[in-house]
């Protein structure tokens, strides 16, 4: 099973831009699909962006299109996602999954936390 940790989260400015890092270590990171999911306090863990594991596909939840990108970096076993323009609403704890498709859910990271003030 892969371990991820992700880091890159913090306190920002709405506008400001962050740049989230997933390491992941054992498994065969390269073959996996990853995402980025994540919580704010009171509401549902939600989708927010994916990429295939040779990275010619990513998808990304609506209303992140056009500000967030994520990016893969198979030698380095290394996931990101760039935020730009970053809005209040962003606020919530981001979580790196592998394999979000299967059937267990995948496996996720501890989370960091990320929180965009007006």
């Amino acid at each position: 099973q892969v371990q991820l940790v992700e880091s890159g989260g913090g306190l920002v400015q709405a506008g400001g831009s962050l740049r989230l890092s997933c390491a992941a270590s054992g498994g065969t990171f390269s073959i996996y699909p990853m995402a980025w999911f994540r919580q704010a306090p009171g509401k549902e863990r939600e989708f927010v962006a994916a990429i295939s594991w040779s990275g010619g596909n990513t998808y990304y939840k609506d209303s992140v299109k056009g500000r967030f990108t994520i990016s893969r970096d198979n030698a380095k076993n290394t996931v990101y996602l760039q935020m730009n323009s970053l809005k209040p609403e962003d606020t919530a704890v981001y979580y790196c999954v592998a394999e979000p498709d299967r059937i267990d859910g995948g496996s996720w990271g501890q989370g960091t936390q990320v929180t965009v003030s007006s």
